[in-house]
């Protein structure tokens, strides 16, 4: 591949920020290796809702599909008012969308020896991403939650067996290629059914992986067992919402929700997204530290590479988290959340220097 089309939306808070940042460094990557760039940017957030009167609208999907990709920034989604009102999320209206179904999300101690953690972490908590207990995109119509009276609130959970026995898939692969080892997360004690349909889909596809160590954990365990020891996990299967809470307690171990990248994928169309949210409490201040997004560009490097068989993609993909490496395990040219004093453009000039 020659030339790269991204579709850009910066989003709220410090998306704007962190986007730049992600994109200066795709930039002097691309440029390494004489790859073309091409970038669309479109608003999405409190931006568009000023404009359009809605935070997302529809006709960006068909953008989209005219891209590689997108680099989506961070969103605010939580201040934004009713769906009636126009206040959609955009995460969720994407990956509903183009069916992303699987939300890769590493931890890996980037910061050096940490005493807390002696063995480090160097897990993937792989997040199925289209169904469980998420009510913006866990029905085909209308949301998955209802309220029959003003006292009484129901969420609804979906777990498909497509959807688990797809997660398990990608899993597993990854599993393979990692140090093939994966825990299928599960609360099947009290969800009987739910959280057994999803049991009985990851067994099924573990039997084509005899490799791989698969075990399974309640996820209330998991817990205490990701804190007693980060390093004996590898990759961590889990359905919507519990992949989402290991995820953070995963990154927030391995330095921070700062450094912590993650995609949003199917089969044919990739999206990178930060794992953290949109921190208005610190926007436009310069402080922000954008090694979650650029992390999570890299990644969709790597997967466009994994997908059109592009070692060259691959390869720039590992140039810049070698680059994230070097930088902050520097003391000296980390950005202040992680103990440093640099700003985020003199962090993003820095990670370019060490590329």
């Amino acid at each position: 591949m020659n030339n790269l089309k991204f579709l850009v939306l910066e989003g709220d808070g410090i998306g704007p920020e962190i986007t730049k940042a992600s994109i200066e460094v795709l930039k002097a990557s691309l440029n390494k290796y004489n790859i073309k760039l091409e970038l669309l940017y479109e608003d999405i957030g409190f931006v568009s809702l000023k404009k359009y009167k809605t935070t997302f609208r529809s006709e960006i999907l068909k953008i989209a599909e005219e891209c590689d990709g997108i680099i989506l920034g961070t969103c605010s989604h939580n201040d934004y008012p009713a769906v009636n009102e126009g206040g959609l999320n955009p995460s969720g209206v994407i990956r509903k969308y183009f069916d992303l179904y699987a939300n890769v999300r590493p931890a890996k101690n980037r910061l050096g020896k940490s005493t807390r953690f002696p063995m480090g972490i160097d897990c993937i908590v792989m997040r199925e991403n289209t169904e469980g207990f998420y009510s913006d995109r866990n029905m085909y119509l209308g949301v998955g939650e209802l309220m029959p009276t003003k006292d009484v609130a129901i969420s609804i959970r979906n777990i498909t067996r497509k959807g688990s026995t797809r997660i398990a898939e990608i899993g597993f692969q990854y599993a393979q290629e990692r140090r093939k080892k994966l825990v299928a997360i599960h609360k099947a004690n009290v969800l009987r059914y739910s959280d057994g349909l999803f049991l009985e889909c990851v067994r099924e596809v573990a039997k084509k992986y005899p490799d791989v160590e698969y075990k399974e954990q309640i996820v209330d365990s998991m817990s205490a067992l990701l804190i007693r020891d980060p390093s004996v996990f590898d990759v961590i299967l889990a359905t919507n919402l519990f992949g989402d809470n290991l995820s953070d307690a995963a990154s927030e171990i391995a330095g921070g929700l700062g450094l912590a990248e993650s995609i949003n994928a199917s089969d044919k169309f990739c999206i990178a997204q930060a794992q953290h949210g949109s921190a208005p409490d610190i926007a436009g201040k310069n402080i922000a530290n954008p090694v979650s997004m650029i992390g999570s560009v890299a990644m969709l490097l790597d997967w466009l590479g994994k997908k059109n068989n592009n070692d060259q993609l691959k390869k720039i993909s590992q140039m810049i988290e070698g680059a994230i490496d070097k930088t902050i395990i520097n003391p000296d040219t980390r950005t202040t959340d992680i103990g440093g004093k640099l700003s985020t453009t003199e962090f993003t000039k820095k990670l370019i220097e060490n590329l």
